[in-house]
């Protein structure tokens, strides 16, 4: 039975984990993190009956009380470096759903969790589809020089590009840099225009109403298009069965796996 850990248990991402880890017949619930339900029954916080496990305002408290053998982080940006670091130094594996951390933070995790001889796994997008996105994606950039990447949100997303995309575009650069005809910095206009790059791919992030986490990668030759995308729509379950399997794989890993797509296919 694998002990799990739920920060951000009541958030949009986090319930629906939660509630996918109280019904896995080999996992066990054993803490949840939520500073407005602190001292509540997570069950009861969830509509379901009480299970008995009390939430507590914060990552430390949680681990003190009940370590478990994995912590699913689905936070915030500000917080989850440090929640990593507190989980990984006692021993114990982190799958992180939080977006918001760059490259040089994940540079971060991997040593430290290395050192300490524990796993992390770190996905910008926990949906089975989006782990495919990032796997046919990357097989395009190997054969094709142009490409791009939109990014839509709701309005009111904190971070921007998602993780989703910050993820993809940091590894599609790392299988080549793309070919941009006219130089950004020579644009007639403002150049922000073009969108924010990102280990040398364009992001261009798009945040209104009505949009959950959708994705689109956009590869291009002369006369032709193809476009893989990923929408996610409105239901946080999407992300749950994605993140379950990660916890189950975390224990044979050391360092950081960074991509559910890796974890499934092996790619790089």
């Amino acid at each position: 039975m694998i002990k799990v850990c739920v920060a951000g248990a009541t958030g949009w991402t986090g319930r629906a984990v939660t509630e996918a880890v109280l019904d896995a017949s080999d996992m066990e619930l054993v803490g949840a993190v939520t500073r407005q339900g602190a001292g509540q029954d997570i069950g009861t916080l969830l509509g379901r009956d009480p299970c008995g496990v009390l939430c507590t305002a914060n990552v430390s408290e949680m681990l003190n009380n009940t370590p478990g053998d994995v912590l699913i982080d689905y936070t915030h940006p500000t917080v989850v470096m440090d929640h990593t670091r507190e989980a990984v130094g006692r021993g114990i594996g982190v799958i992180i759903g939080t977006s918001g951390l760059v490259g040089e933070d994940f540079k971060e995790i991997d040593t430290y969790a290395r050192k300490h001889n524990v796993g992390v796994v770190a996905s910008g997008n926990f949906a089975i589809t989006a782990a495919l996105l990032n796997h046919f994606a990357l097989i395009a950039a190997r054969h094709i020089d142009h490409f791009e990447i939109i990014d839509y949100a709701k309005s009111s997303k904190p971070d921007a590009p998602s993780g989703t995309a910050r993820e993809l575009a940091e590894r599609l650069g790392d299988v080549k840099k793309p070919k941009i005809d006219w130089p950004i910095e020579d644009i007639i206009g403002p150049s922000e225009l073009r969108g924010g790059s990102i280990n040398g791919v364009q992001v261009h992030a798009v945040r209104l109403p009505s949009y959950a986490a959708s994705v689109d990668a956009i590869f291009t030759v002369a006369g032709s298009r193809l476009v893989i995308k990923h929408d996610a729509g409105m239901d946080a379950t999407i992300y749950a069965d994605g993140t379950l399997l990660a916890a189950r794989k975390v224990s044979g890993i050391t360092g950081l796996c960074r991509g559910l797509d890796n974890l499934l296919f092996g790619t790089s």
